[in-house]
């Protein structure tokens, strides 16, 4: 087959931040496919053709997009942040392996991006300096009551936890439930940091503690990070501290 498909990752919003590997798989593509608010942070470019979708469409998006592929066209299909991390790359595998025999003849590639964890602490310092992991708090694909168990997982193994899709219009009272089961493993003094659309125009960044962090605080758009028992503040005059996890833990 002469076409191809590559699941490109734009990073966390800011255009600085879309790598060079990206950008030449974007320009390289006849097709661009993704969610439409992503779709609208790729350049329009002469010839290209976008295909714009609903955010809950994964499957049938990866799907019209291995069709294209086999076509014959050069498909990019565009996640934000990372594409591996909670994004278009698992639905496209899965669709391939779900999908036509032919597909798995592709060529299909997958170009990195900055995710939405890495962007954050980049901010702070160096908060994931040490052992840390990453949950989805949607329920969409999965039930809820293994979000609670892999939360108290890592809660109980002092873990730095990124939680990704912390809340949204479906699901209010997730992370409000999620923080009640950390307060009892992790304590109230563990920092927390609220990081809200990284490297846009509209960055918010809140610091605060597990005992008085607010659920409320966060949107679709917010990563939300609980520290471990190491994890420290540096204050800084007139200056948000700095926020890091050392590497060596005793004991």
């Amino acid at each position: 087959m002469s076409g191809s498909l590559t699941i490109v990752g734009l990073g966390p919003g800011a255009a600085d931040q879309v790598t060079g590997a990206a950008s030449e798989a974007l320009a390289a593509a006849t097709d661009i496919v993704g969610y439409g608010p992503y779709v609208d942070r790729v350049p329009e470019r002469v010839g290209q053709q976008r295909h714009r979708t609903d955010n809950r469409e994964e499957i049938d998006r990866a799907r019209h997009a291995l069709e294209m592929a086999a076509e014959g066209r050069r498909v990019a299909v565009v996640s934000s942040g990372d594409p591996g991390v909670f994004a278009m790359a698992a639905a496209v595998f899965e669709a391939v392996e779900m999908g036509e025999a032919a597909w798995r003849a592709l060529d299909i590639s997958v170009v990195p991006g900055i995710s939405a964890m890495f962007a954050a602490a980049s901010r702070l310092g160096a908060p994931l300096g040490h052992d840390f992991c990453a949950i989805s708090l949607s329920d969409n694909l999965k039930p809820w009551d293994l979000v609670l168990k892999r939360l108290r997982a890592a809660a109980e193994g002092d873990f730095v936890i990124a939680l990704y899709n912390a809340a949204s219009k479906a699901r209010p009272h997730h992370l409000g439930e999620a923080f009640s089961l950390l307060r009892e493993i992790k304590g109230p003094d563990v920092p927390v940091i609220f990081a809200t659309a990284i490297s846009r125009a509209d960055e918010a960044i809140e610091i605060t503690t597990l005992g008085e962090a607010d659920a409320s605080r966060a949107d679709m758009r917010t990563l939300v990070m609980i520290g471990s028992s190491a994890t420290r503040l540096v204050e800084r005059p007139g200056a948000r501290p700095f926020v890091y996890t050392p590497r060596r833990i005793d004991g």
